[in-house]
């Protein structure tokens, strides 16, 4: 029997044994997309327990927590931190063939040195162990980001943001780390929202540009980039249902904006309209900025609303939305396309039946601009377990090149997440040493290293400029 997550753990055979250990575990990490509070690595934060730096903000977690029947109490209510970390064992143990029991003992093994299975007998015991080592000096966020050999970082980051903590990290000697923004404009886009206008009103202050017009909007947008791309931001992403494909004129997209700006909502068709307008604006920002745009869609979002009302967003109620929008895709990108202001693109859907689609779409719009230019997102959030990331990898694989992949992401609020990456590259190694066991591919060592160095690495130092 092979021992639970043993030295060669997802590593089934001597082709991906060499690889991984030999090649891809040397390599650092850039996490491109994250979720990390810049504030608590400008302050560089000290946890007081496991529980604040495994629950804290973890939907993951909560989500499993809610299937196990634990009180909302034990998972984002007034329960002691203990309490809320024996409720997770309990929910840990049953969680077979679940990525987050892997991900899980890879922290404890990694950052704690805890050899054994968390459950609700060894819940104390894990506890003091952690605690004991989180009390330590070298355990503060800044230290867990070194630990992991991180050499950059990119948060999420709102056009209204004043940046104020990546500045003070960006000046601070004693910290290596790259840490940039990541420009998120959604607030900007969803117009639909109640407290649009109040956004708007929040974007006028910063931008200084008072927001009468469409025209306004991308005044005060342009002003903003001009100054993200001052704090070093070279990447944008997108959060949306789908893609969408809905032209109109600018007359059009100027009354449909001063309709909200009005006080009435859009309708449907009208939102469409004006959101295809934005990302389309946006693309071509990001192709004169000479950024990479990220496109996250396939979600539908807040689907418990009792939960949504009495929590608030992003806290386990989203789920994936089944609307094929690949067509409207590959129509918004040729937009672009058409008159050469496609910027370097990553497309993720939330949705697995997408993956063949991603790939005949990314090689429609490659050109000799940049190697990769259009890039398949790795396997995303509902995906981001060893058979999603297997289909997405071997789907990639077959309809494009692999090699040219710019690999994993953490899209996490937790310090301790890093281990994703060697969770991705191990199920990497495996996955081209099967090929190449199997006959599929010469054993050609030096560039089968040098590839899986390259999709750990420095494909993503490559691709975006870092």
């Amino acid at each position: 029997m092979t021992p639970f997550m043993g030295n060669d753990f997802l590593l089934t055979n001597d082709t991906a044994k060499v690889l991984y250990h030999d090649y891809a575990s040397k390599m650092p990490i850039i996490d491109y997309h994250c979720h990390i509070n810049p504030q608590e690595i400008a302050e560089d934060r000290k946890f007081e327990n496991i529980t604040q730096v495994w629950l804290g903000g973890d939907h993951y977690k909560w989500r499993q927590m809610r299937s196990n029947g634990v009180e909302e109490k034990y998972i984002t209510g007034d329960a002691s931190d203990y309490d809320k970390f024996v409720a997770w064992a309990g929910t840990l143990q049953k969680a077979i063939g679940n990525p987050l029991y892997h991900w899980s003992h890879l922290e404890l093994k990694r950052y704690f040195g805890y050899e054994g299975t968390l459950s609700p007998e060894t819940a104390k015991e894990v506890w003091d162990i952690c605690n004991e080592k989180l009390a330590q000096a070298n355990f503060s966020a800044r230290n867990l980001i070194k630990m992991s050999n991180v050499t950059t970082v990119c948060t999420t980051d709102d056009p209204i943001d004043s940046l104020a903590w990546h500045k003070m990290i960006a000046e601070d000697p004693t910290f290596d780390v790259q840490v940039l923004p990541a420009w998120r404009p959604d607030k900007a886009m969803n117009l639909e929202k109640p407290d649009y206008i109040d956004y708007l009103t929040k974007l006028s202050a910063v931008s200084g540009i008072k927001i009468e017009s469409f025209a306004d909007l991308k005044e005060a947008l342009k002003a903003r980039l001009a100054f993200f791309a001052s704090m070093g931001c070279k990447i944008s992403d997108h959060g949306l249902e789908y893609v969408m494909y809905a032209p109109a004129s600018d007359e059009e997209v100027t009354s449909i904006f001063e309709k909200r700006l009005s006080g009435e909502m859009p309708s449907p068709e009208e939102q469409l309209k004006f959101k295809y307008a934005f990302l389309l604006f946006m693309g071509r920002e990001y192709n004169r900025l000479d950024w990479a745009m990220q496109l996250h869609y396939g979600v539908r979002r807040d689907n418990n609303t009792r939960l949504f009302k009495a929590l608030g967003p992003d806290t386990g109620f989203d789920c994936i939305n089944s609307v094929n929008c690949s067509e409207q895709l590959a129509a918004f990108l040729d937009a672009l396309a058409q008159t050469d202001e496609l910027p370097r693109t990553i497309l993720y859907s939330i949705n697995p039946i997408d993956n063949a689609a991603i790939g005949t779409i990314i090689g429609c719009f490659q050109d000799s601009s940049a190697v990769g230019k259009i890039q398949q997102g790795s396997a995303w959030w509902f995906n981001d377990n060893k058979t999603g990331m297997v289909e997405q990898m071997t789907s990639l694989a077959n309809l494009g090149l692999l090699a040219n992949f710019v690999g994993m992401l953490t899209d996490s609020r937790s310090f301790l997440s890093y281990t994703r990456h060697e969770y991705f590259r191990r199920i990497l190694c495996n996955l081209v040493g099967t090929w190449v066991e199997n006959g599929e591919y010469p054993a050609d060592m030096d560039f089968l290293g040098k590839m899986v160095q390259d999709i750990s690495y420095n494909n993503c130092l490559r691709y975006f400029h870092f």
